[in-house]
């Protein structure tokens, strides 16, 4: 089970460390694209996370391989960000569910957004909340991770 994991994400990202991106940089490109990959609104990650990496600078496949990664965690956390974002704003609870979002998606983009308005703006807002202190915090924690990481690749013998 755990071949597939370090095949598709661990691999890559070592790659990435070996072709000589910076440790600090690699941590930034990984903690946006799951943070950002988080956001609760479908199709914002994707344009976001590029603009991101073309104006920083960053690594636009490491960014992106995380977001995609970071996907079905996106769907999962829509509603307790909605939830979130009511109680911040005092709003009453919409009784929406995945299930009944993603039919309304079914409709259209455009339906969807009229009919999802409310839903969208407190999933925002609660995502506001926890998304940026998210990011920061596994920022910060991934910076030795993967500092230590390039150091056992540096000492370790060649294949």
């Amino acid at each position: 089970m755990l071949a597939p994991i370090r095949r598709h994400v661990v691999d890559p990202i070592l790659a990435l460390l070996q072709q000589g991106l910076a440790p600090r940089q690699l941590a930034l490109c990984l903690a946006l694209g799951a943070g950002i990959g988080m956001f609760p609104v479908l199709g914002v990650s994707t344009p976001v996370l590029t603009l991101l990496a073309l104006g920083l600078r960053l690594n636009l496949a490491a960014i992106q391989l995380v977001s995609w990664l970071i996907g079905p965690l996106q769907l999962a956390m829509i509603i307790p960000f909605m939830r979130l974002g009511e109680w911040l704003v005092g709003a009453e609870a919409q009784p929406l569910t995945i299930e009944a979002g993603m039919q309304i998606m079914a409709q259209g983009v455009l339906q969807a957004i009229v009919t999802l308005w409310d839903a969208i703006i407190h999933a925002s807002i609660g995502w506001m909340l926890i998304g940026p202190a998210a990011i920061y915090v596994l920022y910060r924690l991934l910076i030795p991770v993967l500092e230590r990481a390039l150091q056992r690749l540096k000492t370790a013998p060649p294949n």
